[in-house]
């Protein structure tokens, strides 16, 4: 399917994207100010360069920056530095199957090398990636232009309902509503932005679009009342993320039996295990898959596969990163668009700037997918040294 030249890969430098916030982000886990990425930059022969990135998540997958630096220094660069990508598949399968890396830094390497394997091909990201599935192909265009939401963190209702009218200024029509910080006011919390929210909708013409995440925030009982409460008022909501703890799979299969709304997994699902078991135990109607989570592009197609059987829809989502993974994330999501629908990929726009130039486009709600080879980055594209691993 894919050509066999042998193009040698010499070096994996590492790099930082380091983007200020417009506003602090905040969830029931974690409060941040800043995108700070590593950023991989793969070098091989042809003048073949594959970008990846991963930001520190050490609250949600246990990986922050000094682990992964570690990692690719001393498990994932050995396995590239002086591969082909003639030998692409069990390069990739080797990076996802090491034990000794945690997830972001596969993540970012996966996402170099899936960059500079595309790249060689002379394809897009997304043909690549469609291709990569091969049981699914098709001869239809594949969709460049996608629509994100954009995330309003917790904080106090006059402040969230502050950044909602922000949000809406910006031409955002679907918006994700962080909540769970403070189980005992959320009820109140919700129900006034559902208020501010229909005002706005009668002011706009428009039909605004609500997604509630929750970041295992409550606990089953109160899951169930609020969510229940807040049908039987016709507050609706397009689906509810993760409120409960990630171990407890019985407790959202109560959940999910006792509401009418989705529920969607995300902590809880990392891995197609996992997946697997959610789905068995009837314990999420979604799955919220991100790169960060199952280390990359080449994990995350075998959810999407097993999903396409199964007939369950995926979000795909993002951490709070720039724009090169959530790019990789883009490109996956136009190539298996009839797994995944909704479409949570805001986190370049919640920065100050987008310092990646000439590749996919980041305008608020509107993402432009490039068409040229990979992820379209430019090799000359200059960042701040992290460190080198060569």
């Amino acid at each position: 399917m894919h050509s066999k030249l042998n193009i040698i890969i010499h070096r994996v430098e590492l790099l930082s994207l380091h983007v200020p916030l417009h506003t602090p982000f905040k969830t029931a886990l974690r409060e941040v100010t800043h995108i700070h990425d590593l950023v991989v930059k793969l070098y091989a022969d042809n003048g073949i360069v594959g970008f990846g990135s991963a930001p520190s998540t050490p609250q949600i997958t246990g990986d922050d920056h000094a682990a992964m630096v570690s990692a690719i220094e001393s498990e994932l660069a050995p396995i590239l530095i002086g591969a082909s990508l003639a030998d692409f598949d069990a390069i990739i399968e080797q990076v996802a199957n090491n034990e000794n890396a945690g997830s972001n830094a596969k993540a970012a390497i996966d996402i170099a090398l899936f960059d500079a394997k595309a790249r060689s091909e002379k394809l897009p990201l997304n043909t690549f990636l469609q291709q990569c599935l091969p049981q699914v192909q098709s001869n239809a265009t594949l969709p460049t232009k996608l629509e994100t939401d954009y995330t309003i963190s917790v904080n106090n209702t006059p402040q969230m309902l502050a950044d909602i009218d922000v949000a809406l200024a910006r031409g955002y029509r679907c918006l994700k509503i962080k909540i769970g910080k403070q189980p005992q006011e959320d009820l109140v919390r919700i129900r006034a932005i559902w208020a501010h929210v229909q005002h706005c909708q009668e002011r706009l013409a428009q039909a605004i679009v609500l997604r509630l995440d929750v970041n295992q925030g409550w606990d089953e009982q109160t899951s169930i009342h609020i969510l229940q409460t807040l049908e039987a008022e016709g507050i609706e909501f397009e689906l509810i993320e993760q409120p409960l703890i990630a171990s407890d799979t019985q407790g959202a299969s109560n959940i999910v039996k006792a509401i009418n709304t989705p529920i969607m997994a995300d902590e809880s699902a990392f891995s197609l295990a996992q997946v697997k078991r959610l789905h068995e135990q009837h314990a999420a109607n979604i799955i919220n898959i991100k790169l960060v989570k199952t280390g990359g592009l080449f994990k995350a197609l075998q959810i999407i596969d097993y999903c396409r059987t199964h007939k369950i829809v995926c979000m795909i989502g993002c951490m709070l990163e720039g724009s090169i993974g959530v790019a990789a994330a883009a490109h996956l999501a136009s190539a298996h668009s009839d797994v995944i629908q909704p479409i949570d990929l805001d986190g370049p726009t919640l920065g100050q700037y987008d310092p990646i130039e000439g590749a996919s486009i980041f305008d608020n709600a509107a993402i432009t997918l490039n068409k040229s080879d990979g992820l379209g980055i430019q090799a000359t594209l200059v960042l701040p040294k992290w460190a080198n691993c060569s």
